[in-house]
């Protein structure tokens, strides 16, 4: 099962992002919902709704799905999971979650999420956690990072803390975004991500339509670079700092950084 979660580890939009591009890519079909009643506050996580001329057209909750898709050739067949995070309830949704995967025999759990960091928009920088030792070496030999962090957590966190138990290999994927990069797609990143999950999964992605979009905005973002002096500093220093292999000591500094809404400058494709 692949989880994309909408919300606090969503930067870029990466991790439901990348649970839509698989639903969309492998023909996935949807099986069950979330109940929103259950895990959702209305009042932080408000329901959507499309009026027109005086009539409500369409309410959408909070929540999400489940999707399913069988792999030819007797390969691993995929559940996929795109929800926003819940709000309430956390070790109830994933007790529910590593039942319903027990019951479609669920082997591995990978949960994908992503994070503003100091890295740049031509980076593809990916880190890691397992359930093993085994699966925290396999991932080290597809240069996937191995994370260490002290802090707020997300409902990755319980799956991965939980799952074991239950008998399920688990891993959790974070990809780091350039924090200068908000209000845009990084597709580059999108079809890294991809390549890996096709890996792991043992099934066929081809994500060169990625790749070609990724071409198109870097060379609008590149064009942006060069006629904006504050984001050339930013990128500059940012350089530096992958030279001398201090680009984690900038962590702290990133907060207090200008963040610059890239959609503001791009022109609309």
């Amino acid at each position: 099962m692949i989880a994309g979660f909408d919300g606090w580890g969503n930067a870029l939009k990466i991790s439901s992002g990348m649970a839509t591009y698989l639903i969309r890519k492998l023909n996935a079909k949807q099986f069950a919902k979330i109940n929103p009643d259950t895990f959702f506050r209305y009042d932080e996580a408000r329901p959507i709704v499309r009026i027109e001329d005086g009539m409500l057209k369409s309410l959408a909750p909070p929540g999400g799905s489940f999707y399913a898709v069988q792999i030819a050739g007797g390969k691993n067949d995929i559940v996929i999971l795109k929800t926003d995070e819940p709000n309430l309830r956390w070790h109830q949704f994933v007790e529910e979650m590593l039942a319903l995967c027990r019951e479609l025999g669920v082997r591995t759990i990978i949960t994908l999420g992503s994070m503003y960091d100091n890295v740049l928009h031509t980076d593809r920088v990916i880190s890691g956690l397992a359930s093993t030792d085994s699966l925290v070496s396999m991932l080290k030999e597809k240069n996937v990072n191995s994370i260490s962090y002290h802090g707020p957590s997300a409902i990755h966190s319980i799956i991965q803390a939980e799952g074991p138990k239950a008998g399920f290999h688990c891993i959790s994927l974070w990809c780091h975004c350039p924090f200068y990069l908000q209000g845009t797609t990084h597709f580059g990143i999108l079809s890294h991500l991809g390549s890996l999950l096709s890996s792991l999964g043992d099934f066929e992605l081809d994500t060169a339509d990625l790749e070609e979009r990724w071409r198109s905005l870097n060379e609008q973002i590149q064009e942006l670079i060069e006629g904006n002096a504050e984001i050339q500093s930013i990128i500059s220093e940012l350089r530096k700092s992958k030279v001398r292999g201090s680009t984690a000591s900038m962590k702290g500094t990133l907060k207090d950084e200008k963040v610059i809404d890239i959609k503001d400058f791009l022109e609309p494709k």
